[in-house]
């Protein structure tokens, strides 16, 4: 199995690379486009910014390589928010892999700290990626904007609204968590993209 990690200058790549250790999978972590596009599995990890992850994509030619993906790739936090059409922070077009918006946690509204950090259920699972998932299982968020939710979505959490704690399109999966950081139900949907 050839699992490749999409270098981008985002965080939480380490974590990544040792919870696909811990399934007995290796991976490599690259920023070549050939290398990404012949791999079996792609993970676009991310902790960061929009708009500079952005940039740095389409200065590597890495937004036409995801794009042109046509194996099962799957997008961490700041990588699934980069799979959505906008992005409310710092006003940034992004891939359109999925027809969601991304918008800023309205932490007075809310009457709730921001950003999210912590664990929250999820539910409405679907898709082969949850697999063996309770409903309502908890995971590990930490972000300040999330996703809206759609025809895309399949996984939904709530803090102080629902929002999609995953999405799904064609070979293009996406959750808001960090599987990496969310002890053995991360694990297992680590492992159910890897058996996609």
């Amino acid at each position: 199995m050839n699992i490749v990690i999409v270098k981008y200058n985002a965080g939480n790549v380490k974590s990544v690379e040792i919870a696909l250790e811990r399934l007995g999978a290796s991976s490599l972590l690259t920023d070549d486009p050939e290398k990404i596009l012949s791999a079996d599995k792609i993970i676009f990890p991310g902790v960061g910014e929009a708009s500079s992850a952005m940039n740095y994509l389409k200065q590597r030619n890495l937004d036409a390589t995801i794009l042109a993906a046509k194996q099962p790739l799957l997008g961490i936090c700041l990588g699934m928010q980069l799979m959505c059409l906008h992005s409310e922070e710092n006003n940034t077009q992004c891939l359109g892999v999925f027809n969601e918006h991304v918008l800023k946690f309205d932490a007075a509204q809310l009457h709730l700290k921001t950003p999210q950090i912590g664990w929250n259920n999820i539910y409405g699972l679907s898709t082969p990626l949850f697999k063996g998932v309770d409903e309502n299982s908890y995971c590990y968020f930490v972000h300040g904007y999330y996703a809206s939710s759609g025809e895309q979505t399949i996984a939904t959490t709530k803090y102080g609204i629902e929002y999609s704690a995953a999405l799904h399109q064609n070979n293009f999966y996406g959750v808001q968590f960090h599987p990496e950081k969310s002890a053995d139900i991360g694990s297992k949907i680590i492992q159910n993209f890897i058996d996609l």
